[in-house]
């Protein structure tokens, strides 16, 4: 992460490669180590009673590093300080769409994350956590990397649902039963939104798109703004979960 300084300077608030190598790094480094102490995290996406809860280190965040590559772009805006330590403030925004802006802080000394926000498209702060307080070296962690995508689930996506189309820059990476219906997990390497394919309609609340389809409800939840959601949904013309079933992670069970 450190390079001479007169070309941090020049290069400051312009995105680069070497800015996401610095936090494609940081990131990967952060599924073997963690700083711990103390933390301060708020979400306020989706709602809930209590927004804001202590914890002793930051929550994970679910990356696909190609995906992240071809969608965001990268941007080291400044050095701040964040748990009394020197952290290197980096921006992530979406290259197209309306997918939420991500800030995330990387300690210069362990290059790992101390901090991190989520913003929507219009500005608005959905997440955000940050280490108040750290111990005086990181801890070991073991944390895998997200399976890959199943090979041909987008091709077997577009039979089941004919006429989705999906916000820019997000793919399926997965599925798994929910209650009768389907869910699909897709990302675009940061973001995640969910796809139920269900016999039963979902409560309105911000965030969730549905649409009846024969005798099948479509749903799309996220952080992405409503006309975005009921876009994406408007045009099926059918809802057949069968293609995605070969697909489908067993529920898990408690013997």
């Amino acid at each position: 992460m450190k390079r001479p300084l007169t070309l941090l300077l020049l290069t400051l608030g312009t995105a680069h490669a070497g800015d996401l190598e610095d936090v494609q790094a940081a990131l990967k480094q952060a599924r073997t180590q963690v700083a711990r102490g103390q933390a301060e995290v708020t979400v306020l996406f989706p709602p809930r009673a209590t927004p804001t809860r202590a914890a002793a280190q930051l929550p994970a965040l679910t990356v696909r590093p190609a995906l992240l590559a071809k969608n965001f772009s990268v941007t080291r805006t400044g050095t701040e300080r964040v748990a009394g330590r020197d952290a290197a403030r980096f921006t992530l925004t979406p290259k197209v769409g309306d997918a939420a802006r991500w800030t995330l802080w990387v300690d210069l000394t362990w290059n790992l994350p101390l901090a991190f926000e989520e913003r929507g498209a219009d500005g608005t702060l959905t997440r955000r956590a940050a280490l108040t307080r750290v111990q005086p070296g990181p801890a070991r962690v073991t944390r895998p990397a997200p399976p890959a995508a199943p090979a041909g689930l987008r091709a077997a996506l577009t039979r089941a649902l004919p006429g989705l189309r999906l916000p820019p820059g997000f793919t399926p990476v997965g599925v798994q039963p929910r209650g009768q219906g389907l869910e699909v997990a897709l990302t675009d390497g940061l973001n995640g939104l969910t796809l139920v394919v269900a016999p039963q309609d979902v409560k309105a609340a911000p965030g969730v798109a549905s649409r009846r389809v024969g005798q099948r409800f479509v749903w799309l939840v996220g952080n992405l703004p409503q006309p975005t959601l009921q876009a994406a949904l408007a045009g099926v013309r059918s809802a057949t979960p069968d293609p995605l079933g070969t697909f489908s992670a067993p529920a898990d069970s408690n013997p």
